[in-house]
């Protein structure tokens, strides 16, 4: 269900995301509450961590979202945890890096519509956006 939510607050970014996208399986558990990071929050938390404060800033407030590079991203997720990803996932490090530097700034984005971190985490965010595509 997770993975449906996501694909569809992602419509109409030009990604190519199927569901069985090893990329986007990814960043959704990147995501969710039981992730690495401790889900939306923890990951938000990390980026601020690793000096990436605007970067990830920009993906939750209401305005445009700045990039992030894939090196930047590797510095965020850690060198040992992005190949354990790429080779969990059959992908090569450099793919994943890019894909998610493309990924997760939407994803950010659109599960915090209102510019703010659900308090609820990822669940209530998925929660608000399954009403907002009704």
């Amino acid at each position: 269900m997770l993975e449906q939510l996501l694909r569809g607050a992602l419509q109409g970014f030009g990604g190519n995301q199927s569901s069985s996208s090893p990329l986007l399986q990814i960043a959704a558990a990147l995501l969710n509450n039981g992730g690495q990071f401790g889900g939306l929050q923890g990951l938000i938390q990390q980026f601020q961590r690793s000096g990436f404060d605007s970067q990830v800033n920009s993906w939750v407030s209401t305005g445009s979202n700045l990039p992030i590079s894939p090196d930047q991203l590797m510095q965020v997720l850690g060198a040992g945890r992005m190949q354990q990803m790429a080779q969990d996932s059959g992908l090569d490090a450099q793919s994943l890096s890019g894909g998610l530097a493309e990924l997760l700034p939407q994803m950010i984005d659109r599960v915090t519509p209102n510019g703010q971190t659900p308090d609820g985490g990822l669940d209530d965010a998925l929660g608000m956006l399954a009403k907002l595509s009704r």
